[in-house]
This record gives C-alpha cells, sequence and structure tokens, in this order.
C-alpha cells in the first residue's frame, strides 16, 4: 500500500525542480541585474568626481576650469553610460574660497541617478525606480603650479 502511493509521483521532480527554480531564479537574477546597474553608477559618479577634481585644480584661470570640470563628468559619466545631463556638479573651495590660490582645497561632488533596469516606462515607474547615487574628491592646489600661474601675469 504505502510503495502504491510513492509510486504515483512519478516525474513530479522536474516539475517541482522548475517551479521552485524559477519562483527563486528569477528575483535572485535581478538583483543581479539591479546591483551591477547601481555598481556601475557608483564608479561613474565617483570616477567623475575624481577626475573633475583633478582638472579644477591644474586648469590656467576660473573659466577654464570650469569647462574642464564639465568636460571630465560629461565624458566619464558617458563612458558609463549615466545620463550626463541629469547630473549635478558643485564645485566648492576650502579655506579662503579662492580656487586658484595655492593650497586651496577644491571640493567637486557629483550626483547622479541610475534607473533600475527592466522598469517600464508605464505610469512614470522608471522616475520612482531611480537610485540617486553622490560622489565628491577634493585635491590641493600645487603651490608650484599657482605660483607659476600667479608670476605670469605682468
Amino acid at each position: 500500500m504505502l510503495r502504491s502511493r510513492l509510486s504515483t509521483d512519478d516525474g513530479s521532480a522536474s516539475l517541482e525542480f522548475l517551479t521552485v527554480g524559477m519562483i527563486l531564479l528569477v528575483p535572485i537574477v535581478y538583483l543581479v541585474l539591479a546591483m551591477a546597474s547601481i555598481q556601475g553608477g557608483a564608479l561613474a559618479v565617483e570616477g567623475a568626481a575624481r577626475q573633475a577634481a583633478r582638472v579644477a585644480v591644474q586648469a590656467s584661470d576660473e573659466r577654464a576650469a570650469h569647462d574642464a570640470v564639465e568636460r571630465a563628468v560629461r565624458i566619464t559619466l558617458d563612458d558609463y553610460g549615466v545620463d550626463a545631463d541629469e547630473a549635478s556638479v558643485t564645485v566648492s573651495c576650502s579655506p579662503s574660497g579662492d580656487c586658484r590660490a595655492a593650497g586651496e582645497r577644491v571640493r567637486v561632488s557629483v550626483i547622479a541617478s541610475v534607473t533600475l533596469p527592466l522598469v517600464p516606462d508605464v505610469l512614470s515607474l522608471h522616475q520612482a525606480a531611480r537610485v540617486p547615487l553622490e560622489a565628491s574628491a577634493t585635491q590641493t592646489v600645487s603651490r608650484f603650479v599657482a605660483g607659476a600661474v600667479a608670476g605670469s601675469d605682468p
């Protein structure tokens, strides 16, 4: 009697494996894709902030620094597939506020958003499925670079 009851389950193991496998596998695959997207965005904003700070302290004047920062942020974010038009960039200088002074610390902050993968455009869900990311980097203006710029004025 017990033998006949167990023998009626022939072939159900593969069906159970597929059902449970799909229930577990689909969320895990989506989690991996989402985390990869967020990690890529984090690398993008961190790299953009670092590169922008580097070019900001090496520029010859304020206008050149502004252009170099925007170009560095745009190129870096585009390399990672992050929309550079929606990114926000802030440049601040301390302690004196003069970004060209020797020993001045130039801090660049970049804020961008990454959209999670496979989110449909229906009902503006893609706006709700955005992860904001922020990174900042600080570089010090070299006393030699600042001296060369200041010494070049007649």
